[in-house]
Formats: C-alpha cells, sequence, structure tokens
C-alpha cells in the first residue's frame, strides 16, 4: 500500500475567539497548514499552533488566503495579480517568523478558501501565488488540490508539489470540488468519508459525485478543521487508513 500525508487547516481562531479543535487534530494529522493572520490566525495563535505541532512531530506550512476575518477567506476578494502575489509572501514569511521563533520551520504553502479555489481555475493566479513562493524561498513545497490549475503552475515553477485530496469535499465532474452552495459539497459522514478516501487512495484517482474516476498522483488528504465532525472523521480516517495498510508520514518524505 502506499503511504500518504494527512493534512489539516488549523490556526484559525482569532484573538480570545477558538475555531476547531487543534489540540484533538495535532494528535491525528501529519501536517498542519497554519492560518497567518489575514484570513484567520495572530502572532499568539501561530506560535502556538507551530509549538505544538513541533512537540508532536507534525510538520506546517503556511495556508495563505484573502485578508477577510469576517468572511474567514471565502470570499473572492477584487485584488490584482501583483496584489495577490503580495499578499502571499506577506503571509508566507509571518508563518516562517512564527514558526521559527516557536522552534520550528515550514516546509510548504498551501492556499486558503477564496484564493485557493481561484488558484486552482484560473493560471494567471496560480502563477502568482507560485512566484510568491518562489521569491520568499524556493525551497518551500506546493501542496495543491489534485488536477488543477496550481499543481500546473508549480510543475511549470520547478517547485516540490504535492497533489491532496479531500476527506469531506465532493468532486465535480471535472474534478474541481463542489461548491459549497450545493448540495454534495460537504461530507459529513465520518465512515462514508473514509471509505471514500481508501478507494481514492487505493485506485491512485479522484472519485467525482458521480462516480467518475479521474486518475491522478494523491499524497496528502485534507480534513478541514473547522467543521464540527473533523476530529471524528479524522481520526476515523486514520484508523481506516492504518488499518488497510497504508502509512501515514508528512508528504515532504513521500515520492512525488
Amino acid at each position: 500500500m502506499p503511504s500518504v500525508d494527512l493534512n489539516s487547516d488549523l490556526g484559525e481562531g482569532f484573538g480570545t475567539y477558538r475555531c476547531g479543535d487543534d489540540d484533538a487534530m495535532l494528535s491525528i494529522v501529519t501536517s498542519a497548514n497554519v492560518a497567518c493572520g489575514l484570513h484567520a490566525g495572530d502572532p499568539e495563535i501561530m506560535a502556538r499552533t507551530f509549538a505544538i505541532a513541533r512537540e508532536r512531530g507534525v510538520a506546517v506550512g503556511a495556508h495563505p488566503g484573502f485578508p477577510d476575518l469576517w468572511g474567514f477567506g471565502r470570499r473572492r476578494l477584487p485584488f490584482s495579480i501583483g496584489e495577490i502575489e503580495r499578499l502571499v509572501a506577506y503571509q508566507i514569511g509571518a508563518a516562517a517568523a512564527l514558526a521559527a521563533y516557536a522552534g520550528h520551520r515550514i516546509t510548504y504553502v498551501k492556499t486558503h478558501g477564496a484564493l485557493g479555489n481561484i488558484a486552482c481555475e484560473e493560471r494567471d493566479i496560480a502563477d502568482a501565488v507560485v512566484r510568491a513562493v518562489r521569491a520568499v524561498d524556493p525551497g518551500l513545497a506546493l501542496l495543491a488540490v489534485a488536477l488543477t490549475e496550481l499543481v500546473a503552475a508549480g510543475d511549470a515553477a520547478g517547485l516540490d508539489v504535492y497533489q491532496e485530496i479531500y476527506a469531506d469535499r465532493g468532486y465535480t465532474e471535472t474534478g474541481q470540488l463542489i461548491s459549497r452552495s450545493l448540495p454534495g459539497a460537504m461530507i459529513d459522514d465520518a465512515e462514508l468519508a473514509a471509505a471514500r478516501v481508501l478507494e481514492m487512495v487505493e485506485t491512485g484517482a479522484v472519485i467525482t459525485a458521480r462516480g467518475k474516476r479521474l486518475p491522478t498522483p494523491i499524497c496528502s488528504i485534507c480534513v478541514h478543521g473547522d467543521s464540527v465532525h473533523a476530529v471524528a472523521t479524522a481520526r476515523h480516517l486514520r484508523e481506516r487508513l492504518e488499518y488497510a495498510g497504508v502509512t501515514l508520514k508528512p508528504f515532504g518524505s513521500n515520492s512525488k
């Protein structure tokens, strides 16, 4: 059986507001995508999340999004390509600094929310994200949704690119994530999510809502940390994968 990474979007509170059970998730996942302060997160939450990740041997990455605390980074904002490039660079720098402060280091970048969705669909935005990563640290890897423009842009720029699938999201027939406003976008049943992911890992393909299989390398699996079902889904998924003989480890140690 192959080896895969299990990641989650964490550090997504702000001030006294908490979002999700990061402590529990950091005992389950092998990589943590940490919010960088614009869609969520702040220096205190970032430093704490990086410190716990270091203690538990969890790899960490920057999780940049649009500066949209009210909308949790899920609204498309009218920034230019150059502005997006600089917003991403800014957030990578913040994550690198707070990780270093906590005695850890970021090894990759994964875009969040609306910014991530646009980068997956539009090559010019994907290229802007990739330019920001290369400018700050060309040694950073790119964690990107499988079968997207972001994967193509990262490969073209020579970055280490690792493709991920989602345990708790449905897919369209072209391999894009179903919009959260539509039926079938979210998969809340932990058993259903685990069975579906195991089938994708075993077959090396994204499985769409209608059952179509789209072949792709699968290096990582994401469970959203802000869902009320996140911990149960991640724990059950890890148990099912390990029972099936799948090794869980950070994707940086996997082959592309």
